[in-house]
């Protein structure tokens, strides 16, 4: 799965969107109402660095199993700590790729959440860095 863009937020104006106190019912209909517990701005809900973080688009189908699909907006946060298990933006190589980290016995591989998809060992001879945290997934339905 590789990465085909790359850009950073804007510094645009504040949007505020209505939050609803009550939660919508996944189940049976919820009675309707219109209480607003207040106004939540997306940059701020979604972006805890914003001069780290970047937006990446998918493209592939390696990390299907964790949820990420092509055409997949990723939100990338560039200072937060990549642990053992995160899914992570990697350069390996001359490329850009999304995958989980894993870290055993102090070796690093990039793991598919994709059964057709093999783990990638990381070596001494690769060219490889972490670029950041995958924090969020952005998909229109």
């Amino acid at each position: 799965m590789h990465v085909t863009a790359l850009w950073a937020p804007g510094h645009g104006p504040c949007l505020l969107r209505p939050l609803f106190v009550d939660r919508v019912s996944a189940g049976a209909p919820a009675t309707a109402e219109d209480l607003v517990e207040g106004f939540l701005d997306l940059n701020r809900y979604l972006i805890r660095n914003p001069a780290a973080t970047f937006y990446v688009r998918v493209n592939g189908d390696s990390m299907t199993e964790a949820g990420i699909r092509a055409g997949d907006i990723l939100i990338v946060d560039r200072a937060a700590v990549a642990d053992d298990g995160d899914i992570i933006i990697a350069r390996l190589d001359d490329e850009l790729t999304v995958k989980r980290l894993r870290i055993r016995a102090g070796e690093i591989w990039l793991e598919s959440e994709n059964e057709a998809r093999e783990a990638v060992r990381i070596t001494k001879e690769m060219r490889f860095e972490v670029w950041g945290k995958v924090m969020h997934i952005i998909r229109s339905l």
